[in-house]
């Protein structure tokens, strides 16, 4: 679509805030989660964990535990299969330990008995020789030559020499040579930091009911952001076809890409296949956080160079990244985001992957992209500040656009960051003046933006209603966005529309709810599907009027004669041919599969004002300012929403999250009394300013607008928590101790 015919239409429906179709299930109670599952016969399905941070497991005795009297079936890593993929074989023994227990919390046996209490009693019957191994569980300390080795050959090639066997692989991206860009800079600022692992934070706790019968089909209901990804992996695990195992995707408590992948759903299948009834599991939040995966643990380096007038002329990051105790490919993702908002002759970003004690990392909001883009947001805002420069201007300056090749490889096309800039200058917020001892920080923000696999049928129900099943559990509101984009192309009313989730027996592969891709691609391919379904349409009231289907349009819900040449006939609304469907060829429904590219990238700024408590250490958010680029807020409301949320998100990773280890190794901090996330008194109203820069790879020009809004806030609100504090903190959470130890109070 080019965005001249963007730009010249009236959308009737996108763009309102609609009724959301989940609420009053949510408000009242009826909206099923993972625990909420039930079934005849169920068993409880318990895991017993390791209290070590890294031991070899010399055996397992399960034999008293399977003895107790109402133990239906145990199970350990020997009960799963041996997959061919590697991705896989790291999922599987994240899911359950085989030789070496990697991480305080690491699952070695799983029981499945009458009762919870039963299965309590059997887990502390299982009887597990350990031998305790050295541990790390710090990314500098793991990348130093003679730290304990997480998980022996794991390191690729192209990681450089000298380095410890933690480091598994290394990444490049960038163009120029930044030691010139350094030698043009009036000014070069090198800075380390480092930012602390943080929980997605979601309130629903992993849950999975599994039953397997002796025909060895299976059913799985679970909290996921993906079933059809679930099925793949639990399939793999368990040496089953995909299409004996049927998965459904309970509403979900939160996500944020915590739910991406599987955690207990091969555990709970494996007790039912041996006990022969169905099994559910329910994770503690303590288990919840010793081992789901968290966010990566960073330390960085970035250097900058800029001249006087502020113009950037060379950039470099060296990013080291922990995802764990098993490898992951976050690092490349940050290594990517890092420098992505500016057009840089000079720059180069180099990545590690760094292996710990610690558990499996899973997503959450823009993987690797925060972090990144938190040190070096944060040395242009000291270079602003060196050369008493506006910090917006300077983003201005140098702010990629179209046409700019990007730091990590492709030409951007239409993108919105410098409207984004501009409008965050106009704003109220910026010139607003600040009380003494605060401070005022932004930051631009950037996310990819994922398109991928997705599947959808839109069905025309002879009542004149429609019909949506797509793929991809609703984490954002995207139920609304596509039966908004179902009736926008219709020409009937939202009312008129129902979206549902399918299980993964009901449609074709749908990827991941991850990455901002489903009201884009989802609602790329509603689109195309009630197209197809316009297309038969037109064809039925050809056939009813007696004319070519070539002479038939679709306009405001009905067809209608392409023009006086084809006939004079009343429209015919799409009411009127479901009515008659069964008398004019059978069923009407429309479908659409695409594996697609085009999600079209996204930036955003944030502002905000803090206030820093000189005695306590306490920093208090004033103000806090959201812009972003949603190429078109399908429901603002909703737009609105994800800004939001990802700025409180934010505030809280930047100010108090962290996940916390002893010398031990050991998990202290493994709940949300000692886990503190942000709530309602510690936050001010967050104000957003939705931009609409289209999306050309999109019909109505959407862009993913999920992930972008917590990459801003780490390095927006360390930006004002220097500028109230007088001095430049360099670690994440500024929390109240360590902003006293930098005031050296």
């Amino acid at each position: 679509m080019s965005l001249d015919e963007y730009s010249k239409r009236e959308f009737k429906q996108v763009g309102s805030r609609v009724r959301r179709p989940d609420g009053v299930d949510k408000v009242t109670g009826r909206a099923l989660y993972g625990a909420d599952m039930t079934a005849p016969g169920m068993l409880v399905g318990r895991i017993l964990r390791s209290p070590h941070a890294h031991a070899r497991i010399r055996h397992v005795d399960t034999s008293a535990a399977e003895a107790l009297k109402g133990v239906k079936a145990v199970v350990t890593g020997a009960d799963l299969g041996t997959p061919a993929s590697e991705f896989v074989r790291d999922v599987q023994d994240n899911c359950m330990a085989r030789d070496k227990a990697l991480y305080d919390g690491h699952a070695v046996a799983a029981v499945a008995a009458v009762d919870a209490a039963t299965a309590k009693a059997a887990l502390k019957l299982i009887r597990v020789d350990y031998e305790i191994l050295p541990h790390v569980t710090d990314v500098e300390a793991a990348i130093r030559p003679g730290a304990p080795v997480v998980q022996a050959g794991r390191r690729l090639e192209n990681v450089p020499a000298g380095m410890s066997e933690n480091v598994t692989s290394h990444c490049e991206f960038g163009h120029g040579d930044p030691a010139d860009g350094f030698a043009r800079a009036d000014h070069v600022i090198e800075r380390s930091f480092r930012t602390a692992a943080t929980h997605q934070g979601y309130i629903e706790p992993h849950a999975a009911l599994a039953s397997v019968t002796s025909d060895g089909k299976a059913e799985l209901w679970c909290c996921t952001q993906g079933q059809f990804h679930v099925r793949t992996l639990c399939a793999a695990m368990l040496g089953m076809e995909a299409s004996q195992l049927r998965v459904t995707a309970s509403e979900i408590g939160g996500g944020f890409g915590g739910k991406t992948t599987v955690f207990i759903e091969p555990v709970a299948l494996a007790l039912s296949r041996k006990a022969g009834r169905p099994v559910k599991i329910v994770m503690t939040r303590d288990e919840v956080f010793r081992a789901t995966g968290p966010t990566v643990h960073t330390s960085m380096a970035v250097k900058i160079g800029m001249t006087r007038d502020g113009r950037i002329t060379g950039a470099e990051a060296h990013l080291r990244y922990s995802g764990g105790a098993f490898p992951c490919g976050t690092v490349e993702m940050g290594a990517q985001a890092a420098f992505a908002a500016y057009d840089l002759e000079h720059v180069r970003t180099y990545g590690w992957n760094v292996l710990t004690n610690r558990p499996k990392e899973a997503s959450y909001r823009a993987p690797g992209a925060p972090q990144a883009i938190y040190a070096v947001e944060s040395v242009i805002d000291e270079l602003c500040q060196h050369f008493g420069l506006d910090p917006v201007e300077v983003r201005l300056k140098n702010a990629a656009r179209k046409g700019t090749r990007s730091s990590y490889g492709p030409t951007f096309p239409d993108i919105g960051l410098v409207a984004t800039l501009e409008a965050a200058k106009k704003h109220p917020h910026y010139a607003a003046p600040l009380e003494p001892g605060q401070g005022r920080g932004i930051s631009c923000g950037f996310w990819f933006n994922f398109g991928g696999n997705s599947c959808v049928s839109l069905n025309v129900n002879t009542d004149g209603t429609v019909g949506v099943t797509e793929g991809n559990p609703d984490i954002g509101g995207s139920r609304a966005s596509i039966s908004l984009m179902a009736a926008e192309e219709l020409g009937i009313p939202y009312e008129n529309v129902r979206t549902i989730v399918a299980d993964t027996s009901s449609l074709g592969y749908n990827d991941v709810t991850d990455g901002s891709r489903v009201t884009f691609a989802v609602g790329l391919a509603t689109i195309k599907a009630a197209r197809a379904a316009i297309r038969i349409m037109c064809e039925r009231a050809a056939r009813l009027w007696g004319i070519d289907a070539e002479a038939v349009e679709w306009k405001d819900g009905a067809a209608v004669p392409a023009g006086p040449n084809a006939g004079k006939f009343p429209p015919m609304t799409l009411a009127e041919i479901a009515a008659v469907s069964f008398e004019t060829g059978g069923p009407i429904a429309g479908h659409h599969e695409v594996n697609v590219d085009g999600a079209g990238v996204s930036f955003g700024v944030h502002i905000v004002d803090v206030e820093v408590d000189r005695e306590t250490g306490q920093t208090r958010v004033l103000r806090y300012t959201v812009f972003q680029d949603a190429g078109k807020a399908v429901h603002p409301s909703y737009v609105e929403g994800q800004m939001q949320g990802g700025a409180v998100q934010g505030i809280g990773w930047a100010l108090n999250e962290e996940y916390i280890y002893g010398a031990d190794g050991r998990l202290q901090n493994p709940g949300f009394l000692d886990y503190r996330v942000p709530v309602a008194s510690d936050l001010p109203m967050i104000d957003t300013v939705i931009l609409e820069i289209p999306n050309p790879g999109h019909p109505y020009g959407v862009r993913g607008v999920g992930e972008t809004g917590i990459v801003p806030p780490l390095a927006a609100i360390s930006n004002a928590v220097s500028r109230s504090a007088g001095i430049r903190l360099a670690e994440l959470p500024m929390s109240p101790p360590r902003v006293l130890k930098a005031l050296g109070s």
